[in-house]
């Protein structure tokens, strides 16, 4: 019989393609003509292939062939492989569910065991925290009040009104302050003018100790906590406190390179500036690193010894959120109490999210029957861990701050850091779209996805708006990815639920869609720019002086704002009998020997526009024309910055 099989099976093999295909070999019911009187030939087989394709018979055939087999692929096996983790040694893995099981084997004790644990891990979150929020009081000056990473005497532009009169006092006042760990990383995102300098992507520091005099002197409009890192009186790692005053107009400030933050040289005055004393006994650390070590301690607890993927799942969830808002990435809002109040404010919506991701994003299928215990914690905890301390890890590693192309191109190493994230991103869907094929998944994530790119195309066709992929959009954009149980999509389900608990614990739910004015910031509007005449300069032995003169300006604008060495010095509106001859006159003596900048922007009420680029005026009496375009700076305040009183 076996021989009688295989020369059947060879003569199926050695026949012509089109011979009819041997109904014996088709199925093992019952033949047709048992129940039909039709005694016609069989139909050939290149007639049936082409029966299906009655429609397309414009389309070649292989690639019909090909279309045939890459969708018979994506629909998957006909037996789905339910992918599950088999735990790696299950004897030492699985010892925490058999300890539980031992020695707490009823419901109700558990329930009470848990009650327990959280009130311990609440109680000493608590008591650490409240450790870390108190400051010794320092004589003569009291307590130091709190203060954020981006806080300033002097703000940019001219929102400190002519001659800086909103700003003062220039000098003579000083006050205790305490700043916040991890303000080394306050950063300039968009570049900010300084003299005839840009700045961008380091801490906004003018100033510093100088060779001949180690007394450190930074310009009013500097960082406070940044500059008192870089003077040594503070620690970017646990923050702390001091004094700092103001000491009034100083000139020519140093840059150097102390404590990891470079500071900006500039050598020209300016009216107001600070510096730190000395000598200030003074303890107030940030207590972020204790709190980080009870919250890893118990997440990490709370993973080994629960198999319950709910418990486990929203556990982990609110225990990082306010450990985030709390304490590892906290927005700046004065005290503790405004600082709960804000997180309350966005738990609701978060919890929200949360459930949703729960149950139908695929959290639940990744963690319902795991018992790998130890893996579970190294990758599923350990990614959220990552993502949660994004400030910390992936914002140091990688040279994107934000998703656009103006930053990307402006931001040295992003592109080129983009691209390896691209070629990383692409091999890992690549292998989940294998997982999902084998579990017969394909077609439905396929669909998802498609949802997901349409509304993303829809989102960049809207007039007016503009599409903002934030840290908790990316992570609900990939986390349907991660629903099946490997320990790839464990890693990789950690990260995103991470990104999404630093996103909303320090941002909030930020609008996906923006207009142009929120996304504005800090940066250029692209406006008009004044033209100006070569100034006319007048050298003496006392005083020498330099004239400027333009056009008056167009539509709609109605004034001139002109800033010198960065402070507006001149505001002149046609109302006043502004006229084509109207001009600035700016005095000096020559013997400063320094030189001085000159910017000039058009006025639309109080709302100063695009200042153009640094003219020079040189230490030698000559003029440096300024360059083409705008200097990267508006009358707004930078994104966290505030004016200090």
């Amino acid at each position: 019989m076996a021989r009688n099989g295989d020369g059947e099976m060879g003569r199926l093999l050695d026949g012509h393609p089109d011979d009819p295909i041997d109904e014996s070999t088709q199925t093992n019911l019952l033949p047709m003509d048992e129940f039909s009187d039709d005694s016609s030939p069989p139909t050939p087989r290149f007639m049936q292939d082409q029966g299906s394709y009655r429609h397309l018979k414009w389309v070649p055939v292989p690639f019909r062939k090909f279309s045939k087999a890459v969708v018979k692929w994506v629909k998957g096996p006909d037996i789905p492989e339910a992918h599950t983790i088999k735990p790696l040694f299950p004897f030492i893995q699985e010892a925490p569910i058999r300890f539980l099981d031992k020695h707490v084997p009823k419901r109700r004790h558990r329930i009470l065991l848990l009650i327990s644990f959280y009130f311990l891990w609440v109680l000493t979150f608590a008591l650490v925290m409240h450790g870390g929020n108190t400051a010794t009081e320092i004589e003569g000056w009291g307590r130091p009040g709190n203060i954020g990473c981006g806080n300033t005497y002097w703000v940019p532009g001219n929102r400190c009104g002519l001659n800086g009169n909103d700003c003062r006092p220039f000098s003579g006042s000083g006050f205790a302050f305490r700043c916040p760990a991890n303000c080394a990383g306050q950063w300039v995102w968009n570049p900010r003018a300084v003299g005839d300098q840009e700045i961008s992507y380091q801490p906004l520091v003018i100033g510093g100790p100088s060779e001949d005099d180690e007394t450190p002197i930074y310009r009013s409009d500097s960082f406070i906590c940044s500059a008192a890192i870089h003077a040594g009186v503070i620690d970017n790692t646990v923050g702390g406190c001091g004094v700092v005053s103001l000491v009034g107009y100083h000139t020519n400030f140093h840059n150097s390179s102390r404590n990891g933050i470079d500071s900006i040289p500039f050598d020209s005055n300016f009216p107001s500036s600070f510096t730190f004393h000395n000598k200030i006994t003074c303890e107030a650390n940030d207590a972020r690193w204790e709190l980080l070590f009870v919250s890893l301690t118990f997440t990490i607890l709370l993973s080994l010894f629960t198999t319950s993927p709910g418990v486990f799942f929203f556990s982990i969830f609110i225990g990082l959120f306010f450990h985030v808002g709390l304490a590892s990435d906290p927005p700046f809002t004065g005290d503790t109490a405004s600082l709960v109040s804000n997180l309350l404010g966005k738990l609701l919506p978060a919890a929200f999210c949360s459930y949703v991701m729960y149950v139908n994003m695929g959290v639940r299928r990744i963690l319902v029957g795991l018992t790998a215990q130890i893996e579970k914690t190294v990758l599923w905890l350990g990614g959220c861990w990552l993502g949660s301390l994004t400030n910390y890890t992936f914002e140091r590693w990688i040279p994107i701050q934000r998703l656009n192309g103006h930053d990307l191109k402006q931001q040295p190493g992003a592109i080129m850091a983009l691209i390896v994230i691209a070629v990383i991103l692409f091999f890992i869907v690549i292998k989940q779209i294998y997982f999902f094929q084998r579990e017969g998944r394909l077609v439905q994530y396929l669909g998802i996805y498609g949802i997901f790119l349409g509304g993303i195309f829809v989102s960049l066709l809207l007039p007016g708006l503009s599409l903002r992929i934030h840290h908790y959009i990316l992570a609900l954009l990939l986390l349907p990815g991660t629903s099946m149980q490997t320990r790839p999509s464990l890693l990789y389900q950690g990260i995103l639920i991470g990104f999404f608990i630093n996103g909303i614990a320090r941002w909030g739910f930020d609008p996906v869609l923006q207009t142009p004015k929120a996304l504005q910031g800090d940066a250029q509007h692209n406006s008009k720019l004044p033209h100006i005449s070569p100034p006319t300069i007048q050298l003496g032995e006392n005083t020498s002086s330099i004239r400027f003169s333009w056009l008056p300006p167009p539509e709609p604008f109605d004034g001139i704002s002109v800033l010198v060495n960065d402070v507006e010095r001149f505001r002149g509106y046609t109302d006043e009998g502004f006229a084509s001859d109207k001009h600035f006159v700016w005095t000096k003596d020559p013997r400063a020997n320094e030189p001085e900048f000159f910017r000039f922007a058009y006025m639309e009420g109080t709302q100063s526009w695009d200042y153009t680029r640094a003219g020079i005026w040189n230490a030698d009496g000559s003029w440096t024309e300024m360059q083409p375009g705008a200097s990267k700076i508006k009358s707004t305040s930078l994104d966290g910055e505030k004016m200090t009183r």
